[in-house]
């Protein structure tokens, strides 16, 4: 006798709908009977196996499979809800690619609730010891992050490069409550964004971007919660010039303050008078605070040591640049799972599936894998590859 998954019902049936797909089509895609999706759907009814629900989850209504086992269908807030700082055009515009990174961020946070009680599991949470206004001084918000995180100027000059730097940023974020993710977002004009929550916010992060973009991310993300407000981070510094009032200085207030805190401006005035401001120059005041060339040339551009032009023309060169050394996707699958779901992720689903809270199959659903590559996974994610 085949097992019957535990699966939600409902939550099947409003994938489908959510889908915009009827019976019929499911059907055909799925090479069965309309009476079979129909029994899939009711109460008491069998249920697909998991290879089918994995079919049905990726391939059909293009939603984590982790969410069927759900005691209740998602509720989704739609992206005008969210984004509310960016302008109604700009999100009426947004891809259908990203539409959908957007719902597994929701799906995710859906699954830290359940396995963690509904309660985020880090002693201190920053996005609610610290908050801000778009009117508060960016220097003030950087030396306050920078003092609850832990981690001086020194330490992050120490650090051996850009891989270190972000890897040491995000662990410290994530101690303090913050789950940070990666995904392959394949746009090139989105590097990032951020769920506001007031129990479990969320940063994406496209792990296509070059790491001192992601690094950027991260903080401009970072700040979008600390404003209490979610965010998206446009690989080009256009969108504030589509905004005014509030709006306009909570976007300014993100980027000023990533600029800040990763660069901080009187070691930064320092650096920059032994620093001839050529190619070299710049790369090598990039490299001693493990960032973007860019930031360093935005910073310079606000003290008016180079032209609004010649910034905006060496950021097209820089971002033409990173998109021809982008490579496929590769590598090993189960290092770079671990590296997409981050280590708090991972040490809480493993954690509770050790203490029997769920079988093989939902820890699988969790994680978005195949139940055959959990092994992997564990092995990566206890770093035996």
């Amino acid at each position: 006798m085949v097992q019957q998954l535990p699966i939600n019902r409902q939550t099947l049936k409003w994938a489908r709908e959510t889908a915009n797909v009827s019976v019929e089509e499911v059907a055909f895609k799925m090479k069965k009977a309309t009476s079979v999706v129909e029994d899939w759907e009711n109460e008491g009814g069998k249920s697909p196996t998991y290879i089918q629900l994995e079919t049905l989850a990726y391939e059909v209504y293009k939603r984590p499979i982790g969410i069927f086992f759900f005691p209740d269908p998602p509720k989704e807030v739609d992206l005008k809800g969210s984004f509310r700082t960016l302008p109604t055009r700009d999100v009426d515009a947004l891809p259908a690619a990203f539409r959908k990174l957007f719902r597994d961020a929701q799906a995710m946070q859906i699954n830290l609730e359940e396995l963690s009680g509904g309660v985020n599991p880090a002693q201190e949470k920053i996005f609610r010891d610290l908050s801000f206004s778009a009117r508060d001084d960016a220097q003030k918000v950087a030396t306050a992050v920078r003092e609850y995180l832990g981690i001086p100027l020194e330490a992050q000059l120490e650090w051996r490069n850009v891989t270190t730097a972000l890897n040491e940023w995000r662990r410290a974020i994530e101690s303090k409550g913050i789950f940070v993710f990666k995904d392959a977002f394949h746009l090139d004009d989105i590097s990032g964004f951020c769920i506001y929550d007031v129990e479990f916010p969320v940063i994406y992060l496209n792990i296509s971007m070059p790491f001192t973009r992601q690094v950027f991310t991260l903080f401009h993300e970072l700040a979008h919660l600390l404003l209490k407000t979610s965010g998206i981070d446009k690989s080009n510094d256009m969108l504030p010039r589509k905004l005014s009032g509030e709006k306009r200085r909570l976007e300014v207030l993100c980027t000023t303050f990533t600029g800040v805190f990763l660069a901080p401006d009187m070691d930064f005035e320092v650096a920059l008078k032994e620093t001839t401001l050529d190619d070299e120059g710049i790369r090598k005041l990039a490299y001693r605070y493990k960032v973007s060339r860019e930031v360093v040339l935005r910073k310079c551009l606000k003290r008016r040591l180079v032209t609004r032009a010649y910034y905006e023309q060496k950021s097209e060169q820089w971002t033409e640049e990173a998109l021809k050394r982008k490579k496929q996707a590769g590598g090993n699958y189960y290092c770079k799972v671990v590296a997409c779901l981050g280590k708090a992720y991972l040490d809480l689903a493993f954690k509770k599936y050790r203490q029997g809270r769920f079988d093989e199959t939902q820890l699988a659903g969790y994680l978005g894998v195949k139940a055959t590559s959990i092994a992997g996974v564990e092995s990566a994610y206890l770093g035996r590859t």
